[in-house]
């Protein structure tokens, strides 16, 4: 399943913490200043630019420093290279 001990393991929690400042998407859009629809994709685990990202945080009371907490960094992992 997707969660795991309450944790979305899509990628971020913003659902998770506008739910816990008790607003709805289209609360946390309207003070972010973002469409609705991409609050929805974002917390369906889209990724986004990072100036929304910053939008998303100040709307959520946060610092931008914060992001790696509410989006945690991707991993990118290597392809291995064949051996000879």
């Amino acid at each position: 399943m997707e969660e795991m001990s309450g944790l979305s393991t899509r990628g971020n929690r913003v659902r998770e913490l506008r739910e816990n400042k008790l607003m709805t998407q289209a609360q946390l859009a309207r003070k972010a200043r973002v469409a609705l629809r991409t609050i929805h994709s974002v917390e369906k685990g889209m990724n986004c630019r990072m100036d929304t990202k910053r939008k998303i945080l100040l709307a959520l009371g946060l610092r931008f420093e914060d992001k790696d907490m509410v989006f945690p960094p991707v991993k990118r992992t290597m392809p291995e290279m064949p051996s000879h």
